[in-house]
């Protein structure tokens, strides 16, 4: 089983991103259940959701705690939260960053990778420049470093959900998928 936790802030498509990359490992194969868990619900508050991916029947209803992966779509949050908590040891962590942060020996454990989503967003035309909506640039990004499931599953999830953009929204997808940085 791949566990996956998505830290964001409200409006930034944190739990569509869930639902979308969900979506995609479904018509992979895959057995799949993801939520979200909400604390203010407000734009720019704390955001998190949770995906379940396995080749099984998934029989688990909790929250996820000890999560396989993690995907960071605001850096900033790196301030305010310890997003590793719970993060195994071989664990990886997505971040949307356009540099690597000063602060990443608590991190160097992890096997990390950064994309710029900010500037892909912006450059489709997605949200503003002060308000980037990121989703489907960190999903195409996590596709990637994961290695499934295959970009053409997350096309798909993106035509069938997302009715303003799609377009720029796949574009998004495929752009971080090229531009991911593994390290």
């Amino acid at each position: 089983m791949h566990e996956i936790r998505f830290h964001g802030r409200g409006g930034q498509g944190t739990v569509v991103a869930s639902i979308l990359l969900a979506k995609a490992f479904f018509k992979t194969g895959y057995y799949v259940q993801t939520f979200p868990l909400f604390g203010v619900e407000r734009r720019g508050a704390p955001v998190e959701a949770y995906l379940r991916l396995d080749e099984e029947k998934i029989l688990v209803r909790s929250n996820i705690y000890t999560p396989d992966h993690i995907i960071v779509q605001d850096i900033k949050l790196l301030d305010s939260i310890d997003v590793t908590k719970g993060l195994k040891p071989a664990g990886s962590i997505l971040m949307n960053s356009k540099a690597v942060p000063d602060s990443m020996e608590s991190l160097s454990r992890f096997r990390l990778a950064f994309v710029d989503a900010d500037r892909i967003a912006a450059e489709n035309g997605l949200g503003t420049r002060t308000h980037p909506i990121i989703n489907t640039a960190m999903i195409g990004a996590f596709a990637k470093v994961l290695g499934m499931p295959p970009l053409e599953n997350i096309t798909t999830a993106i035509k069938k959900e997302i009715h303003v953009k799609a377009d720029q929204n796949i574009l998004a997808a495929q752009q971080a998928f090229d531009r991911v940085t593994l390290f």
